[in-house]
């Protein structure tokens, strides 16, 4: 991949996968992270997703924070906190294969019930907003997937696709800048960082408002359709990645 083509290529990427991230309010990573490792090192790829992430998140909070569910969205952070140690730990002491089966036949599990049930389980308060965001931590902490966790509380709660996508980015907002703080601290915001994401900073900002458009213009019904259909790929990608480290 020559220098050249990255210039053309990293916009792209974020393009597209921040517009399934402001239309639906997660699965950029799935796009992202994936394919700009392909072209670009790790140390590079990643902070750059995070950064683009603290973007989006900032944006859509200011769009729509009538829509936030503040109460969730705190809950979800501060579990998150306390379960991302648990993840480092499962990074060192648990092989990756079994944890990241684990996660996608729950994935699979729910969303396939939730699609195929004839009765959707429901949440009808936030007493529970702290296992999901301990779970998200966990796997964040881990392997960098907070979204599933956080997707399949909100299709529980039964948010509209407008709180939906507005309470997951006031969750993602404070989440990805620790991150940052972190790799900062650590030396990983470097010149090459921040000159891809200013490249790729007009497409992310035109990307967020086009996300935002094709989340207003779809029903409850089919947003959380849309949703199933996403924590599905992210389930297959998963099993995927199993069975590619176990041959």
């Amino acid at each position: 991949m020559t220098a050249d083509a990255s210039l053309f290529i990293v916009p792209a990427v974020f393009f597209v996968a921040t517009t399934v991230r402001s239309a639906f309010g997660f699965g950029e990573a799935l796009i992202a992270v994936p394919i700009l490792a392909l072209i670009l090192p790790v140390q590079v790829a990643t902070p750059v997703a995070v950064l683009a992430s603290v973007t989006v998140a900032l944006i859509v909070v200011l769009q729509d924070w009538r829509h936030v569910h503040a109460r969730s969205a705190v809950r979800l952070v501060i579990s998150t906190l306390v379960g991302i140690p648990l993840g480092l730990l499962l990074l060192k002491r648990v092989p990756e294969p079994f944890v990241k089966l684990s996660l996608a036949l729950v994935i699979l599990g729910f969303s396939l019930y939730s699609l195929l049930g004839r009765k959707r389980a429901t949440l009808h308060t936030d007493k529970l907003a702290w296992l999901f965001g301990f779970a998200a931590g966990v796997f964040g902490g881990a392997y960098g997937m907070n979204g599933p966790p956080l997707a399949i509380y909100g299709a529980l709660r039964g948010w509209s696709p407008r709180h939906f996508r507005a309470t997951l980015q006031g969750y993602f907002l404070p989440a990805s800048i620790l991150v940052m703080s972190g790799y900062w601290a650590a030396g990983l915001w470097t010149s090459t960082v921040s000159h891809f994401y200013l490249l790729s900073l007009p497409f992310i900002i035109i990307a967020v408002f086009l996300g935002r458009a094709i989340n207003r213009r779809l029903s409850a019904g089919r947003f959380l359709l849309f949703v199933h259909c996403g924590l599905i790929v992210v389930a297959a990608v998963l099993l995927f990645r199993v069975l590619s480290s176990l041959r």
